[in-house]
């Protein structure tokens, strides 16, 4: 929105500096950052009168989770998709495709999370809307994304693949290239969702994952950059910049009060919701390989589910003491930071493996 004050340049030369994507970046993150410091105290209080019982805990999982956990608040997603949404209306353009499918498969997600986390608070269960349903709306979600960005990439970029490493590679998918979007967003959002198990365990690779595909956005946008890089040029993308500085700046206003021991968690509110926005962006700047290593964290969180659950029906033993794989490392005595910061450190190795991709080519 404050874009538009370059029309006044010309009367005041100062207002030129709105058109850099850089500064409004800037912008957007510190107001987020300021959002989430003003309002996460009052939602939290406004949750825990509304949540008597705060997040029902599973009774399966850990034992310490049911004496430390019981009675924390959920839905505090919601702290970091109101700093987003208002950073980004406010510092983006307005006339941008990505921008909008961005923060339409955030905002979808975060419903339908939001429900999930509704019905669990309510029922005073884990429960929750049925896997199935909340998978089929994910679904419909992803299928309007992957068709949106299809109508606005390049007319060369359409349906293909990028590979990483490779320069000038790309691999047609056609039509598969739908079914293969949605994997992308689906998986992501899921991913995220298995990941967030501990005091601010998700929410800072959430973060990383998202700085370093705000930052591939911004290079993958600019002609210049991609004909040294030897990238694709996706025009527009710059823009999305700006979406991941304020989920940035929203995290660490969340990360204050998620912090072990958690004032609030982020519930499939918040996990559904960064999930489907790190699947949106990889599918809007053709990196999708790259979130695969950028986001590795939650890939192996996701595969230690997978595995666990295939190795028990068939042998009916376990490969973990516990997933996902975090919880593993409770069992095997690993204290609740130790597995966070680690945990942390991980994604942020991964994170600069994936950026080094952008120049071995």
């Amino acid at each position: 929105m404050l874009y538009w004050l370059t029309d006044y340049s010309d009367m005041w030369g100062f207002l030129n500096i709105f058109r850099y994507i850089t500064f409004r970046a800037g912008g957007a993150f510190f107001t987020a950052l300021i959002f989430g410091f003003m309002f996460g105290k009052p939602l939290i209080n406004l949750l825990k009168r509304r949540q008597k019982n705060g997040q029902p805990i599973r009774e399966d999982g850990p034992e310490s989770h049911i004496l430390d956990k019981a009675g924390t608040p959920t839905m505090g997603g919601v702290l970091i998709l109101g700093a987003v949404l208002v950073a980004t209306l406010l510092w983006a353009r307005w006339d941008n495709p990505y921008v909008w499918m961005v923060v339409l498969v955030t905002l979808g997600f975060g419903l339908i999370g939001f429900a999930d986390d509704y019905s669990k608070v309510s029922q005073n269960n884990t429960k929750g809307v049925s896997g199935k349903t909340r998978l089929a709306l994910g679904i419909i979600i992803a299928l309007a994304a992957g068709w949106w960005v299809q109508l606005h990439h390049p007319g060369a970029l359409a349906g293909q693949l990028a590979l990483p490493i490779f320069k000038d590679v790309l691999v047609n998918l056609g039509w598969f290239y739908l079914p293969f979007a949605v994997v992308v967003i689906v998986g992501a959002a899921n991913s995220v969702n298995i990941t967030d198990g501990l005091d601010g365990l998700a929410i800072m690779p959430v973060m990383i994952a998202a700085g370093t595909l705000g930052a591939i956005a911004y290079a993958v946008g600019r002609v210049d950059f991609t004909d040294y890089l030897g990238l694709h040029y996706v025009p527009g993308t710059g823009e999305i910049l700006i979406f991941t500085a304020g989920l940035i700046g929203g995290g660490l206003g969340f990360l204050w009060y998620n912090a072990p021991p958690a004032a609030v968690f982020m519930g499939d509110t918040g996990s559904l919701a960064l999930g489907g926005a790190l699947g949106a962006i990889a599918v809007a700047i053709k990196h999708e390989i790259v979130l695969a290593i950028v986001g590795g964290l939650f890939v192996v969180e996701t595969l230690s589910v997978i595995i666990q659950v295939l190795y028990f029906k068939r042998t009916g033993k376990r490969v973990f003491l516990m997933a996902p794989i975090h919880h593993h490392f409770e069992k095997r005595g690993w204290s609740e930071p130790q597995i966070v910061i680690r945990f942390w450190i991980i994604s942020l190795v991964l994170a600069l493996v994936g950026l080094a991709t952008l120049k071995i080519r």
